[in-house]
């Protein structure tokens, strides 16, 4: 108890040490919600990985997919990693980057509004932020809450207030530039920890070939396809008992993060387009590691299978099965662990709520209440609405609604659902319709939504997915189909991808 507690305590005073330190980075609002356009490749990748995975992922996707489809779920870490991850810094990276300060754009729904001329759209992309990013928010305090209750003998809502605190404390003091450099130093915990955690989870089960054997023999007795259920060896196997609905997780998790506004905020705040090239390298690494890493160790939740983990109905509690997991680990390890998914859900927690209250500040606000708001007064809001926003998210944690997959499927769905078909659309085609942002909005949103009453698509992971793509086909069609965006003035946007050097040359080594 003396070892874990003396790491919590270590690590909760480098995340306020570094706080305080980034408090003269914290000037404007610029600095506040971009740290100045200047975070180096580094720092940037270690953001945006600690903010894609969370204790939502370690304790409630890698428990709940890998009791599910076993080894096979190692999939989704690497979808995570090539797709989430490579993909997205390849394909959204640099022009975000340059588009967004051609158009002086600060969030997301800020992008909007500028880039389609239209102050309604980015008002409700910032209702429609504000409003999915809450329950996603509160379920990162719900997975914290498993382990804290395996390691310390301490009351949940003891934990999640002393969390929720530290959090708010150094995002408020030093915004943007304290998240992503506490973001750094998480990540490297990270990559530490899932590594030594994997290997002393194996070598509890007498090694991997030992491991895998055992998960062969069991039977997979509860998958969605009638024809397999019962059959031993496919939670050992290549695509596992039920690929159809992986590959729908996979699409979410991975597709997902494109259109999420705490992640593209990253490329936002990254310093040039060389810095967006080494990033893309670091950022693709960390996800390997530990989204590949989280749900490879998941993959062997099925060899914990105990008491503990059924609810009195007799169905299986899935964000206690990795707690399970690791409570057989020795103290120091356990201890290791705890400060591993802190760090994961702290700069989760962080970049939430930096984003929100951003966005209700410059979106909302300042567009429609107080339309003169100085920059002062921006400062002042925004520090007290990311007060606002750790407060509402704690009250939900307390008495969570539903377990973390379904408040992560709602969340990430009715995001990704509405805004990355006209964000990745409006970074590279100038015919994209302002109609069309609005009707990926109302899919987005509407799919989602709808789901959660009449459920007719079973899985909310796979509504997320269909919402996505439903806005992948929609945006092209609509915008083929309503008045184009004034020519003039998307050329003049684009403009910023096709600048001119002049190179002057001292000797010339041309042949005679």
């Amino acid at each position: 108890m003396f070892a874990k507690i003396l790491l919590l305590l270590i690590f909760f005073s480098v995340m306020i040490g570094v706080g305080f330190y980034s408090r003269s980075k914290a000037g404007n609002v610029t600095d506040y919600v971009l740290g100045g356009r200047q975070v180096g490749p580094w720092i940037t990748a270690f953001a945006y990985g600690t903010s894609y995975f969370s204790s939502v992922v370690f304790v409630g996707y890698a428990g709940q997919f890998g009791w599910k489809y076993g080894l096979s779920s190692t999939w989704i870490g690497l979808g995570n990693a090539f797709i989430g991850s490579l993909l997205a810094w390849l394909i959204l990276g640099r022009r975000t980057r340059v588009m967004t300060q051609k158009l002086d754009s600060r969030t997301m729904p800020d992008f909007f509004g500028k880039r389609f001329q239209s102050k309604a759209l980015q008002i409700a992309g910032s209702a429609i932020a504000f409003v999915f990013l809450v329950p996603y928010t509160a379920s990162i305090y719900n997975g914290l809450s498993r382990l804290f209750g395996m390691a310390f003998d301490i009351p949940y809502s003891v934990c999640l207030l002393a969390m929720a605190v530290l959090t708010g404390v150094y995002v408020i003091v030093g915004g943007y530039m304290a998240t992503a450099l506490n973001d750094f130093i998480q990540g490297i915990i990270m990559l530490f920890g899932i590594t030594a955690v994997i290997l002393a989870v194996l070598n509890g089960h007498g090694g991997f070939q030992h491991a895998i054997h055992e998960l062969s023999l069991i039977s997979a007795d509860d998958v969605a396809v009638p024809a397999l259920q019962g059959s031993q060896g496919l939670l050992a196997s290549f695509f596992g008992p039920d690929p159809v609905n992986l590959l729908g997780v996979i699409i979410l998790t991975s597709l997902g993060t494109w259109g999420l506004p705490q992640m593209v905020h990253k490329f936002y705040a990254i310093r040039d387009e060389k810095a967006v090239q080494t990033g893309t390298i670091v950022s693709t690494f960390f996800a390997v590691i530990v989204a590949g890493g989280c749900y490879f160790l998941g993959g062997f939740g099925r060899l914990f299978d105990c008491p503990e983990i059924y609810k009195a109905d007799g169905s299986i509690a899935y964000d206690s099965i990795v707690p399970k997991m690791l409570s057989t680990l020795p103290d120091i390890l356990i201890g290791i662990v705890i400060v591993l998914v802190l760090s994961a859900s702290m700069s989760t927690l962080s970049s939430l709520v930096l984003t929100s209250s951003s966005t209700l500040t410059l979106d909302f606000l300042k567009e429609t209440v107080v339309k003169d708001m100085s920059e002062k007064t921006q400062l002042i809001v925004m520090r007290v609405l990311v007060a606002f926003f750790i407060i509402l998210s704690v009250v939900i944690a307390l008495n969570p609604p539903t377990f973390i997959a379904q408040l992560m499927g709602i969340s990430w769905g009715a995001l990704a659902g509405a805004f990355l078909a006209p964000f990745l659309y409006g970074l590279y085609f100038k015919k994209v319709s302002t109609a069309s942002v609005w009707v990926s909005y109302i899919a987005g949103v509407g799919i989602t939504v709808s789901n959660m009453f009449l459920h007719f698509i079973k899985s909310p992971i796979n509504a997320g997915a269909a919402a996505m793509i439903a806005g992948l086909i929609i945006v092209p069609i609509v915008s083929l189909l309503t008045p184009s965006p004034d020519k003039a003035f998307v050329d003049d946007v684009f403009s910023c991808y096709d600048q001119t050097v002049t190179v002057h040359k001292s000797h010339s080594l041309e042949e005679g």
